[in-house]
């Protein structure tokens, strides 16, 4: 592994702009798929970190996917994120978007859950504005951030809980982050990636409106877990 030009800063946490550069090597391909990272200690001498901070940054590695630990033997990559991930968010940003992105699962699966339970006709219908204006401006390839995000927390509200609401407005900030990245990748990317996203947008939608609660939860955790992934699988870049 080559430390490169840049060297561990203190700004952020040691782990997260570890993970930052491992990420770099691993998207421009200086570490290919399947190809072994190099040892704890040697990661260690490399970059001037100690051993724990080096275990972090390798434990949400493998929480994103990115990188696989075999026992015994070391870690590996696993697979490629997009080249564009680093053209649109700074490497060390990344852990942190994907820390939000793994919470929102948990947090907004419970929220289309109870909209689907208590949602009212207004309720409903400031999803369905707010899915229409999503799917208009994907479909022009113009910035859908303030539009994604809308949906999401008109579900919250739908929800009847305020205490949903708040959460999601307290980050919105690094929630509009997550979200700008992953929207830029698909706006560049094929129509069907496009309509892939409008799509998982449109089933929670229709589940609510159906009144299915745990079809309501399950496709909200499925379209943020199919985020995540678009955001860090290359093969899945179209």
């Amino acid at each position: 592994m080559d430390s490169g030009r840049l060297t561990i800063r203190k700004r952020k946490t040691l782990s997260d702009q570890l993970y930052g550069q491992i990420l770099e090597q691993i998207v421009s391909g200086t570490l290919e798929q399947g190809e072994k990272l190099p040892s704890e200690n040697q990661i260690c001498s490399a970059f001037g970190v100690s051993r724990p901070v080096v275990r972090e940054a390798l434990r949400k590695l493998q929480d994103d996917g990115l990188v696989e630990a075999r026992r015994g033997v070391g870690s590996f990559v696993r697979k490629r994120p997009p080249q564009r991930l680093i053209e649109f968010a700074t490497a060390d940003s990344v852990s942190g978007l994907m820390r939000a992105m793994e919470a929102r699962m948990v947090v907004e699966k419970a929220t289309a859950k109870l909209a689907a339970q208590r949602a009212g006709s207004h309720e409903i219908a400031r999803i369905e504005a707010a899915l229409k204006a999503l799917d208009d401006t994907m479909q022009r390839r113009e910035v859908a951030r303030d539009a994604d995000f809308d949906f999401h927390l008109a579900v919250a509200e739908a929800s009847g809980n305020e205490v949903f609401v708040t959460m999601l407005n307290a980050i919105r900030d690094v929630m509009e982050r997550a979200i700008d990245v992953a929207q830029s990748i698909t706006r560049e990317g094929s129509q069907s990636r496009i309509d892939r996203v409008v799509r998982e947008h449109r089933q929670v939608y229709e589940a609510i409106v159906a009144r299915d609660a745990e079809a309501a939860g399950l496709s909200m955790a499925y379209h943020l877990l199919q985020s995540r992934q678009r955001v860090t699988d290359y093969a899945r870049e179209e």
